[in-house]
């Protein structure tokens, strides 16, 4: 491999040619071989450090265009494109795990994009510190790259793959809305509803989901940019932090805001414990419906087996013609990566001492892949199973006319007591309700006929 060599505050450093990264960077790279390769900083984050280049080059042009000139800008600006469109991916090879401060992939993004800059320009025209990082901190940088790429990854990925499961389950809420089965509390028999009712009790937990997640968003959406080292704004022109912002929103399309308080923005993560939060409940709901999904379609002979869902692959290496209700484990067991990515930020958000807290990165880490997580794990869930589900109506009805929770229907009549001692009677000699009923005397033939519809039992107020 050839070498270039490049130098920073410290002395020279062999830097592979080939590389638009420098000196600190490969300091970096050397000093923190953990999870190379694995666990490098989340892409989101890269193209959001391109994002708020390009929006302060802009900005600082705008305010301070005789050290920020029209020359300058373009390149920067150019070089910057590349950067959100992902091209230079392989330019920014730092790890998670690093400095809590995000520093050494804030100057990656500073070297990456002066070199290329340079490149363009063909001429040594920017430095990764004067002109790149101009007007800003790796301590407003960080954390402006984070609320940028959280709510890219929000507004652009999980909500929208919601809004798919949501129409799903519209559909099928519809298309089973007078199929009457079983319901079931402690996964035990209880009283009767529509399977298009239980199905809309799905599609409301996304749609609540959904409004959480977008409650948190105008949080995300307060920019720490212009806070600069401590939330002083020391070396950044003043209105910096109003221009950046316009900027950044100009860019996203997407309103985003100066923080009004720097030094909360800097040393507190709420915002991300609050949203993340959201993205939990999401994973909280996601289990339960995968659940409720794997419970129904158990079987096919030997479970309940209410409803068939699509058979994607075989499911064992030793039974022939098992099938497994595999999209419903990818779902639970993302919601389980979620959950531990909660406590994750939680711990790392509660460690903002003084004026910074030194551990956005493994926040950013856990935040991104649970909304990642999450979104790829709907739509799959969605496309692969949702879709597919169809009701056994026949399962339906014998599991609806076997329940012995069907008693309940009886109690205006006979009253609770004599409600248990028909529904005892029924499960101890296996007879049905109506000849124990019956035969204790409770009721007559004509009368227990007239009463008892399992299916009206779905629709107490004609709903």
């Amino acid at each position: 491999m050839e070498y270039r060599i490049e130098h920073d505050s410290m002395g020279e450093v062999k830097v592979p040619a080939d590389r638009y990264w420098a000196a600190q960077t490969e300091r970096s790279r050397n000093n923190f071989q953990i999870g190379m390769g694995q666990e490098t900083m989340p892409r989101e984050i890269t193209h959001a450090f391109g994002i708020l280049k390009k929006a302060a080059a802009l900005a600082n042009n705008t305010l301070k265009p005789e050290k920020m000139t029209a020359k300058k800008v373009k390149a920067i600006s150019k070089a910057c494109d590349e950067v959100i469109s992902g091209s230079l991916n392989d330019h920014f090879p730092l790890v998670v795990w690093q400095t809590g401060s995000g520093t050494q992939s804030n100057m990656n993004a500073n070297e990456v994009i002066a070199n290329r800059a340079n490149e363009i320009a063909k001429e040594k025209l920017c430095h990764p510190n004067d002109d790149i990082n101009m007007s800003q901190s790796s301590n407003d940088t960080f954390p402006t790259a984070l609320h940028i790429s959280s709510v890219l990854v929000l507004e652009d990925k999980v909500l929208p793959a919601i809004d798919v499961l949501v129409s799903t389950f519209k559909r099928l809420e519809k298309e089973n809305k007078g199929i009457v089965k079983s319901g079931r509390t402690h996964l035990q028999d209880a009283v009767p509803v529509s399977f298009g009712q239980e199905i809309s009790g799905w599609r409301t937990s996304l749609e609540r989901d959904a409004e959480m997640i977008k409650s948190s968003l105008p949080y995300l959406k307060q920019l720490a940019l212009g806070g600069t080292a401590v939330g002083t704004g020391l070396n950044a022109p003043k209105g910096f932090d109003k221009e950046v912002a316009k900027q950044v929103s100009e860019l996203t399309g997407k309103k985003f805001v100066t923080a009004p308080n720097k030094f909360h923005a800097l040393t507190s993560k709420d915002e991300l414990v609050y949203a993340h939060g959201a993205l939990k409940a999401l994973a909280a709901d996601m289990m339960k419906i995968a659940n409720d999904v794997r419970w129904l379609a158990s079987g096919p002979r030997d479970g309940l087996g209410e409803i068939h869902i699509p058979e994607n692959e075989p499911g064992s290496s030793i039974m022939p013609g098992k099938v497994n209700p595999t999209q419903c484990e990818q779902a639970t067991m993302v919601a389980v990566q979620v959950m531990g990515n909660d406590a994750a930020i939680g711990f790392a958000a509660s460690q903002g001492n003084f004026e910074l807290n030194v551990f956005m990165p493994v926040i950013a880490y856990n935040f991104i892949q649970s909304a990642r997580l999450l979104a790829e794990s709907i739509i799959s869930f969605n496309n692969n199973c949702a879709v597919g589900i169809t009701a056994n109506k026949d399962k339906m009805h014998h599991n609806l006319y076997n329940s012995l929770m069907l008693v309940t229907a009886l109690n205006p009549y006979i009253g609770y007591e004599n409600a248990a001692k028909t529904a005892h009677k029924a499960y101890d000699e296996n007879i049905s309700l109506k000849e124990a009923c019956v035969g204790l005397g409770f009721l007559t033939a004509e009368k227990f006929d007239e009463v008892f519809k399992p299916e009206a039992m779905a629709f107490p107020q004609g709903k």
